[in-house]
């Protein structure tokens, strides 16, 4: 009889690793506590608007391990349409300033170089550097499965980015550009602006624009509810059985080996393994009660920096509302939106090269802002419901401003708070991307096994510091590598 894998979480993970547990002929159930799959990575519509609330770019898109596993899960196909944006970001400053980040490398030096020519010979260093992260390239198996002569192999490949290791892989941002020593101090206020005062890797700022310039980062159209369900039907298909409205209270464990799971009903689901791919601290501290840690996962869960959780404002407007960037950065720090403070300001992401996120002949235009936890987790029903509202009439005053007279065209407002991203999905703090990839960790990945804990894998976006959908996916693969490592098995990716 096959064994039993049963999955917690039925986002990009979960789904992840379902399809790989039936690849390789395993009984998989995945639990979802949501009523659709997806977790972060979803969206929802209102009257006949879809507002997103998760992909702007996917790295992966073109080539790469990356690449091997959204053909592999039914996220790429040959009928999804990719977009390559020319600019990733426009910044724009109080006084009117603007800055642009675009996505060709050589055109963005280009565009520096002209705008700020005392310091052609530093932006062409940091374009350089960008550049030759291009020759990092994820591995395609798990730590403790890559053959010596795949890892040697990869090592003289990566040679010309190790020196970036070295020397940036434990550096901010802010003594990245502090070293680069800039005269001018408009391209300081801006490249400091886009990550404000945050501890944010250098080296994760540097890799960025690699995938970029690659043409390997692009956007899904469609978004974010086609991808997850793509994912969800192609591990219906092979024969997965999902569980969703279902929430798992507790990780049944004798001798220190996982059997199965307890359902919030009382309920209980026996298996030969677990996969949690739900969020990290709800699964060691109450899942688990905390009793398989060690100090890097203490000190993880203590000390490093999360990304602050965000609001997000959806405006469906009766009318085409064009845009030449895909997201604009105001930098407005201090600014007050309902209750938040804003450190750096807010963004505006117009939705216009996506046909499928407004009927025809209309527009999503959708901001952004980051509001600490503090601010949300003890708020009561009615005075959550007025900052909703206050919210909502501070971000209409925004819109008005950059878009003047759009107000009469607005016919669906929606404000989603990090109170929605914790009912929905149970992300710990709100903190949508888990870890902030930082100075201190970003070369400092979790393990996806606990101390002492058989039969039981961690994955998701919480075992790697910056989160997001590639590790995500990665770490479901990852997991089901394992557990046919354990059964003797050969993995099937196909």
């Amino acid at each position: 009889m096959a064994k039993k894998i049963v999955i917690i979480g039925g986002g990009v993970a979960g789904l992840s690793a379902g399809i790989y547990a039936k690849l390789n002929g395993f009984d998989a159930e995945i639990i979802e506590m949501h009523s659709v799959t997806g977790g972060q990575c979803t969206a929802w519509d209102r009257k006949g608007y879809r507002f997103d609330y998760c992909l702007h770019w996917l790295v992966g898109t073109r080539k790469g391990p990356f690449n091997d596993i959204w053909r592999e899960t039914n996220v790429l196909n040959d009928n999804v349409e990719i977009v390559d944006h020319d600019v990733h970001t426009k910044l724009i400053a109080e006084d009117g300033r603007e800055f642009v980040i675009y996505t060709d490398l050589a055109r963005w030096e280009e565009y520096l170089c002209k705008l700020v020519p005392e310091d052609t010979k530093k932006i062409k260093k940091m374009c350089g550097d960008m550049k030759k992260s291009a020759f990092l390239q994820p591995f395609s198996d798990p730590p403790g499965l890559r053959k010596i002569g795949n890892t040697i192999k990869s090592g003289f490949g990566m040679m010309p980015v190790m020196i970036l290791f070295m020397k940036y892989g434990r550096k901010s941002c802010e003594e990245y550009f502090r070293k680069l020593d800039f005269k001018n101090e408009d391209l300081n206020f801006f490249l400091n602006s886009i990550f404000g005062s945050r501890d944010f890797s250098a080296l994760a700022f540097i890799m960025m624009f690699a995938w970029f310039n690659q043409k390997n980062a692009g956007y899904l159209i469609g978004g974010s509810l086609p991808m997850a369900q793509r994912m969800t039907n192609w591990y219906i298909g092979l024969g997965g059985i999902l569980r969703a409205k279902s929430t798992v209270s507790k990780i049944m464990v004798e001798d220190d080996t996982a059997k199965g799971v307890v359902l919030s009903d009382g309920s209980e689901i026996a298996a030969d393994y677990i996969i949690s791919a739900a969020d990290g601290h709800s699964t060691i501290f109450d899942m688990l009660g905390g009793k398989y840690i060690d100090k890097k996962i203490k000190n993880a869960y203590e000390k490093w920096e999360l990304f602050t959780p965000i609001v997000q404002v959806s405006f469906g407007i009766n009318k085409i509302i064009e845009s030449d960037v895909p997201v604009e950065t105001w930098i407005t720090p201090g600014q007050v939106i309902g209750m938040t403070k804003t450190g750096t300001g807010y963004s505006i992401m117009n939705y216009c090269y996506d046909p499928t996120m407004a009927p025809s002949g209309k527009s999503v235009i959708v901001i952004r802002f980051d509001s600490p936890w503090d601010l949300w987790k003890d708020l009561e029903s009615n005075d959550y419901k007025n900052e909703k509202l206050q919210i909502e009439k501070d971000a209409r005053v925004i819109l008005e401003k950059r878009y003047p007279g759009i107000s009469d065209a607005i016919e669906v407002c929606d404000v989603a708070t990090p109170v929605t991203d914790v009912s929905y999905t149970g992300v710990w703090k709100g903190s949508y991307e888990g870890f902030l990839p930082s100075s201190k960790n970003l070369m400092d990945n979790l393990n996806s096994t606990l101390p002492g804990l058989k039969k039981f894998y961690m994955a998701g976006q919480w075992l790697f510091p910056g989160g997001g959908l590639p590790p995500a996916g990665q770490s479901g693969k990852w997991a089901v590598q394992y557990i046919c490592k354990e059964e003797k098995m050969m993995f099937k990716a196909s």
